[in-house]
């Protein structure tokens, strides 16, 4: 049993493409349970051959910067940075193997950088009298002169070198430039609204002629999926906006009104307060669950108010597995998604239907 075990979930080492490897990945994620999950022996032999399969990709690239091959060492490293993520998502708080990946994933950043030749660009921002802005610019490797651009909006309580880590390597086969917002090392003070520091970014992107100003996006993770819901709705220039809908905002204070009053709203009002009271007027895509806080139910039900009305809503579903510390999610079919949704509505991809259910 423990060898059939064994032979049915083993990953292979080095040696396979980016696409091999992150469909592997997928796939590994499609077939879990949350039986499977409840197994601590399972989990951490998981977590041992994806650690396995991290390391064989980074001495990959490092043999690679012997033979002067950049496109391999690229592909490596990208390759290892995937793996540590599924790594990520299968450590639980506590778990030793989660204490060096934040290392293990700078290696991997600064690798593609020293020996794939990859431009990250690191950004400052200066805002006046209110401090400067950081960030991450990422331009696109296949494209013209002037290119869509996404601005990358974190969760606060996740780390920047996750979100780089996962959107990377899907956003390298894509024809868009990513901008990484980074809170850690802005020094804007506190009571600068989260919009208006993001639309010092807008400005910037508007400015670089490697951008089409008419083409710039955004997607928020967590509660940087509300910031990036205000955004869209205070700024015409965002043309496209991945973002809770504008629906956090509202049911935290339907349920701050419960928790002081002791009492359930009544159903007929508490739907109609649900929805928010102004629409994002471009096209938007909402991910279920903890990307971006939103139940499917009130999803479904804002995308319903949108299509009345004619706009552009769709809404996308991970099959996410639960366990006693949360979900894990299979970040690469939901990343390909949404990066595939912002090439749809920002250049020339194919139309997607209006739910999706991963």
């Amino acid at each position: 049993m423990q060898a059939e075990y064994l032979l049915h979930r083993s990953c292979d080492g080095a040696g396979r493409d980016l696409a091999h490897l992150r469909d592997r990945a997928s796939h590994f994620f499609q077939s879990l349970s949350v039986a499977e999950l409840a197994r601590e022996q399972h989990r951490h032999l998981w977590i041992s051959d994806w650690l396995r399969v991290a390391d064989d990709y980074r001495t990959l690239a490092e043999s690679a910067r012997e033979t002067r091959s950049a496109q391999i060492a690229g592909e490596a490293w990208l390759c290892s940075l995937t793996a540590l993520e599924v790594v990520r998502s299968l450590c639980n708080p506590g778990d030793v193997e989660s204490a060096a990946l934040a290392d293990e994933v700078g290696t991997g950043l600064r690798g593609l950088e020293t020996e794939a030749g990859l431009p990250i660009e690191r950004v400052k921002i200066d805002c006046f009298d209110q401090g400067a802005l950081a960030g991450f610019f990422l331009p696109a490797l296949r494209y013209g002169s002037a290119a869509p651009a996404v601005i990358c909006v974190g969760d606060d309580d996740a780390t920047l070198g996750s979100m780089i880590s996962r959107l990377l390597p899907v956003a390298l086969c894509g024809t868009m430039s990513l901008l990484l917002v980074d809170p850690a090392n802005s020094t804007v003070h506190r009571s600068f609204k989260p919009e208006h520091r993001l639309q010092f970014w807008l400005d910037y992107l508007e400015a670089r002629p490697d951008v089409d100003p008419r083409r710039i996006g955004i997607y928020g993770e967590g509660v940087g999926a509300a910031h990036a819901s205000r955004l869209a709705l205070s700024d015409r220039r965002i043309a496209a906006a991945v973002c809770d809908g504008g629906l956090v905002r509202p049911v935290m204070c339907q349920a701050s009104l419960r928790w002081m009053t002791g009492q359930a709203v009544p159903d007929g009002i508490s739907r109609e307060a649900v929805l928010p009271p102004r629409r994002v007027p471009c096209p938007l895509l909402m991910v279920v669950g903890s990307r971006s806080m939103v139940w499917e139910q009130d999803a479904l039900e804002l995308q319903a108010d949108y299509r009345r009305i004619g706009a552009d809503c769709s809404v996308v579903v991970p099959n996410n597995v639960p366990h006693p510390f949360g979900e894990v999610e299979n970040f690469v079919a939901v990343d390909d998604f949404i990066v595939e949704w912002l090439a749809s509505k920002l250049g020339a991809a194919r139309k997607l239907d209006a739910v999706t259910r991963l």
